[in-house]
């Protein structure tokens, strides 16, 4: 049974849905962003069309180029969001951004410590949500995968492989508040 590809929002999960050893990693999901994340700047690049078309209708032509401008933001923005792009494999996530430049930055599955799902009205009404992350990576802390459909499946594989990983590096979590204390009290030092 093939998922094949839902959506650019929606992503592609595993079919082979096993644990994977540490020397195989494959890929459990891709996706990226939805589009509904431009939806104001694109509406007000809409009225700016329209405002410039009928105003430089009435003065002057020149204004009418205004739309070009406001054409050109809404491609750029476009193309933004497009060319941002997740990956979660069994071993990291990897996030892709950049339309001329690419940044691929990665972050180890065992560093994640929570995820968060954060679904604001607007997304909710596109079956949308955030899957924010807190990790001990020093690099990206708090990555966050930002308008993504079914984020609670997608945070469930991500949740799966995070215990995998940490059962197999046999990895645990330590809390220090901020006196310098462990959740153990005195029991580590």
């Amino acid at each position: 049974m093939d998922l094949g590809r839902l959506s650019t929002c929606r992503g592609v999960f595993r079919v082979d849905d096993t644990p994977v050893s540490n020397d195989d990693e494959s890929t459990v999901w891709k996706g990226g962003p939805s589009q509904v994340v431009n939806l104001p700047v694109f509406s007000a690049c809409l009225l700016m069309a329209i405002a410039c078309l009928v105003v430089g209708d009435n003065l002057h032509w020149s204004i009418s180029l205004g739309a070009l401008v406001a054409g050109a933001i809404v491609g750029w923005k476009w193309l933004v969001v497009r060319c941002r792009k997740y990956e979660i494999t069994t071993q990291r996530l990897r996030l892709f951004e950049g339309v001329l430049n690419q940044d691929i930055d990665e972050v180890e599955l065992y560093r994640v410590k929570d995820t968060r799902i954060v679904r604001p009205i607007w997304l909710r009404v596109f079956d949308l949500g955030n899957i924010e992350l807190e990790t001990s990576d020093r690099t990206h802390p708090k990555p966050v995968l930002t308008a993504i459909g079914d984020a609670i499946e997608v945070r469930e594989h991500l949740r799966k492989y995070v215990e995998i990983l940490r059962d197999e590096k046999r990895v645990r979590e330590v809390d220090f508040d901020e006196t310098g204390d462990s959740e153990f009290g005195d029991e580590l030092g």
